[in-house]
């Protein structure tokens, strides 16, 4: 797939960030002849599928290409959309998650499967990992409950002792009920629950929350991805970390924008995220 040297089109000013990548990745497929169906909706999603030629328009060719040769990596393209079966698309094919234009799991596989990514020395140093680190997608930490028992949910990548939760599109960082917060071992050891955020009666950022506890108990980092294009996600996140007690484990936690990860990547990947996601080096 020829990657362009400049962003092939402007969108306009004002408009959600999932309007603007549905707008992107309309224009990339048809750009690139690239196989891709839409959902239908007020903000349609493009969804693109692998062609003939061995492309597929969500992904940079090369990552595509790492992730095909990976037998751990390839698994996570049968990722299934928890909205495939009430959305009505087109498509002749079974589509995934990681199908979708606004998965932020396409976007952060694009970015840590590129082959040039990982031996980088600026990307490991923002990250805090070491040079011989390969990143793992959809790890569960097995998080301890109450009596006993193990968390069985899972955390977007591990990249050594690095934990991450990658966002895009997505609303927020899910609420949950309050008896299923307290489930955790840690969780009063860990926050001052007192000033967790609530919403409508449950507990905001369940992820958030999951992956600090995940963090505590593994003795490792955690860290969101977000678009410097979201600032309820990193308030989200903030208000989340300030209820953090133990000083060294905040320490631990972390936020990275995809603009200033952007900064440090090779050019053909900086310049495939700015036109398909609007992504730009901060």
């Amino acid at each position: 797939m020829p990657i362009v040297e400049q962003s092939l089109y402007d969108v306009p000013n004002g408009i959600s960030l999932r309007t603007e990548l549905s707008l992107r990745n309309l224009r990339f497929a048809t750009t690139h002849g690239l196989v891709y169906e839409r959902t239908d909706g007020q903000v349609p999603s493009i969804l693109f599928g692998q062609g003939e030629d061995g492309r597929h328009g969500n992904f940079h060719p090369l990552s595509y290409e790492s992730i095909r040769a990976n037998e751990e990596w390839v698994k996570r393209l049968g990722k299934v959309h928890t909205a495939s079966k009430r959305a009505r698309v087109r498509a002749n094919w079974q589509w995934k998650e990681l199908d979708c234009s606004n998965s932020s799991d396409a976007l952060l596989m694009n970015i840590f499967c590129h082959p040039e990514v990982m031996p980088r020395a600026g990307v490991r140093a923002m990250l805090g990992i070491e040079s011989n680190t390969v990143p793992e997608f959809g790890f569960k930490p097995r998080t301890p409950l109450t009596g006993g028992r193990r968390d069985n949910t899972e955390i977007d990548m591990r990249a050594g002792d690095l934990l991450v939760e990658a966002k895009l599109t997505e609303s927020d960082f899910q609420n949950a009920r309050t008896n299923l917060i307290s489930r955790y071992r840690d969780l009063e050891l860990v926050f001052d629950v007192s000033e967790l955020p609530l919403r409508n009666g449950k507990q905001s950022g369940y992820q958030l929350i999951r992956g600090t506890l995940a963090a505590y108990a593994t003795g490792g980092s955690f860290c969101v991805f977000c678009d410097s294009r979201r600032p309820d996600l990193i308030e989200g996140w903030y208000r989340v970390m300030r209820a953090v007690h133990l000083f060294e484990l905040r320490c631990r936690l972390k936020l990275l924008t995809w603009q200033e990860l952007a900064s440090d990547l090779p050019g053909d990947l900086q310049l495939f995220l700015a036109d398909k996601y609007g992504i730009r080096g901060s």
